[in-house]
Parts: structure tokens; sequence; C-alpha cells
């Protein structure tokens, strides 16, 4: 009798297991999805003068902190419902201010040196956050190599804003971001082949 409730117990686990991994993957991967749609709201702003380089960094900075909430609800290994909530909140927030900041009648020149350098930016950002979208799909990352990635993302983000805050972003400064992306980029290739 202790053997079948043992056995009924495991297959029990098994199961709830097996049929949690999706729902992580649906619910880490759409969250994933809507940081990489805000990426790229943020460069084609960038793009068309709509944002000024100064307004992209704010966005990042809001950015970094979405990023950081959706490290810490994953280091559990959970994305429980008050968590997602929280964080759709947020991208909601972020959401409303790049629509703001896009018609706030401000003009960036999306020609020039520093603008260029932040769409570089930005554009590789949304391109990181595209490939750990993937990794979640495709089951190659889990979910603490998720929050860590996220983590990283979010320093990527910190970086940005700290370029653009000025309103304008060197060539030193552009540096610094591409080696904080370098080595974001290596984690994300490096767990997405560990096995």
């Amino acid at each position: 009798m202790k053997t079948t409730k043992s056995i009924s117990f495991l297959l029990t686990a098994l199961v709830a297991t097996l049929l949690a991994a999706p729902v992580f993957a649906q619910s880490a991967a759409s969250e994933t999805q809507r940081d990489v749609n805000q990426q790229n709201r943020i460069e084609s702003g960038l793009q068309s003068g709509q944002l000024t380089t100064r307004e992209a960094g704010q966005l990042e900075h809001q950015e970094a902190k979405v990023d950081r909430t959706e490290a810490n609800a994953l280091k559990n290994g959970n994305l429980s419902p008050a968590e997602k909530a929280r964080i759709q909140g947020m991208q909601n927030k972020v959401s409303q201010d790049i629509s703001a900041d896009k018609h706030n009648g401000a003009v960036g020149n999306p020609n020039s040196v520093s603008s260029q350098r932040m769409q570089a930016n930005v554009q590789r950002n949304a391109n990181q956050e595209q490939r750990i979208e993937n990794g979640i799909k495709s089951g190659s990352l889990d979910k603490r190599q998720v929050g860590q990635l996220q983590r990283g993302e979010a320093h990527v983000d910190r970086s940005e804003a700290r370029a653009a805050r000025n309103g304008h972003v060197n060539a030193n400064e552009q540096a610094r971001v591409n080696r904080v992306q370098n080595r974001v980029s290596s984690r994300i290739h490096r767990d997405k082949t560990n096995g």
C-alpha cells in the first residue's frame, strides 16, 4: 500500500512538472516578446526622429527596471500570476511613455552620430531579447537561465540609459555599452548550447 502511494505521488509530481513547463515557456516568452516589441518601438522612434537620444535613454532606464523585475520573478523558477501582473503593469507604463514621448513634439535628429549610436545599441538589445525568447520557445533555456539573462539585459539597459542621459552618446560610451552587450551575448550563446 505504501509503495502504491509513493508511485502515485511520483506520477502526480511528474505530470505536474510536465504540464508546468509549457506554461512557463508561454508566460516567459510572452514577457520577453513584449521586451522585443518595446525595444523595436524605441528604435523606430529614434529612426523617425520622434524620440530624442535623451528620451530613448530614459525609456531604457524604465526597461532596465522591467528586466530586473523579470529576473527577480524568475529567480525561484516560477512566474506567479501576481508577478506576471506586476510585470505587465510595468510594461504598460513603458508602452504609454514610449507613445507619449513619440508624440510630445520633441524632435531628434536620426542622422546624428549620437542617435545612430543609440539606434545601434537599441537594435542589438532587441536582437538579444529575441535570442532569449527563441531559447525559451525551443526549450534550450531553463527558468533560472532566463532570469539570469534578464538580469544581464537590465545591465545593458542601464548602460544605454547612462550613455544617453545627457542627450549624446559618444564613442567611448558606445564602446562601454558594447562590452556589456558582448558579455550578455556570450552568456546567451553559452546557456543555449550547454545542453
